[in-house]
């Protein structure tokens, strides 16, 4: 598949994606780069923003199956692995197996259980296995994971361990609409167009195969990054692990989730080479979240993303 391949099949994709979703543009593209790379997205934002939707919307247009997992918290690892139980009429142990072993998991509201639950995901996030009973199980090669986690309620929730946010290639921020598209909702609301009703009938259309899908991701391989933007992007990363404002820096999982996400994004934007701006588009959903202020700096104010832009504006723009 060339390029022009590429942004074809993109374009229907999107196209299907539009159907339900309004608005939420970057939301959606940055979506397709965790696809596209066969990674994890961590979506947060308040509720009501279709984070549950769009995640159901992927899956449908690009055929792969989908589970859902209401994170609560009483939920147990079985309940996200399986367990083997004994069949009587075999007298032997059969696997009952969990949500866990599908292509696109929504893992909803996941910081309300607790850190011995979010751990389940672990391994099947990094090595797309799972084990139960001391037996290894394979998930599907297209395993991908969509969190989700309301950013401002803090009761009843579990702050996600470092190295589980390390895990997600990014954290996408969905934001309120816009008010022209606010208003499109609610007039489509109003009648058999509304969002949900369009994705229950069906009339969202499968785009691709797993075929097409795997080779969607070798044309990235097309996408060059030269020398100076791979210096380019160690040396911001590698910046924010000595800057005064920032207690824990990101680490080298980052910048490969930086080249990785820049070289999608370079082709969803039509270029077959990664620019200086495409690492800038990428920084903050790849960085943000595995960054840890001081505590000093978090009581005098300092935001991540504002030490983030500092540090971007720092690092010299190869020419």
């Amino acid at each position: 598949m060339n390029l022009d391949q590429f942004q074809a099949a993109i374009e229907r994709v999107s196209g299907e994606i539009g159907k339900v979703i309004i608005g939420q543009l970057d939301a959606i593209r940055q979506s397709l780069v965790v696809i596209l790379t066969n990674q994890h997205a961590l979506i947060e934002g308040v509720p009501g923003l279709a984070k549950t939707l769009l995640a159901r919307t992927l899956a449908r247009v690009l055929g792969c199956e989908f589970n859902r997992i209401q994170f609560t918290p009483d939920l147990m690892p079985a309940d996200i692995t399986g367990t083997n139980v004994f069949n009587l009429q075999r007298n032997e142990f059969s696997l009952i197996k969990g949500p866990v072993f599908t292509a696109f998991l929504l893992a909803d509201e996941i910081n309300r259980a607790p850190a011995k639950t979010q751990s389940a995901l672990l391994q099947a996030m990094q090595e797309r296995t799972v084990t139960i009973d001391r037996e290894t199980h394979t998930l599907s090669p297209n395993f991908t994971v969509f969190a989700t986690q309301n950013p401002i309620e803090s009761e009843g929730t579990y702050p996600l361990p470092e190295a589980q946010k390390d895990r997600f290639m990014l954290k996408i921020a969905m934001t309120w609409p816009q008010r022209e598209e606010e208003l499109d909702l609610a007039r489509r609301s109003l009648d058999e167009h509304a969002p949900e009703a369009v994705l229950r009938r069906g009339e969202v259309q499968q785009c691709l195969s797993q075929e097409e899908l795997g080779e969607l991701r070798s044309a990235l391989q097309l996408v060059q990054v030269s020398e100076q933007l791979v210096e380019y992007a160690v040396e911001a990363v590698r910046r924010t692990r000595t800057d005064d404002n920032i207690l824990v820096g990101a680490g080298p999982r980052a910048t490969q989730a930086l080249l990785a996400g820049s070289r999608a994004w370079a082709a969803l934007s039509g270029r077959d080479f990664v620019s200086p701006d495409d690492v800038r588009a990428m920084a903050s959903p790849a960085l943000e979240h595995r960054l840890l202020l001081r505590p000093e700096s978090e009581l005098e104010g300092v935001r991540t993303g504002e030490v983030l832009d500092r540090i971007l504006h720092e690092v010299p723009v190869p020419r």
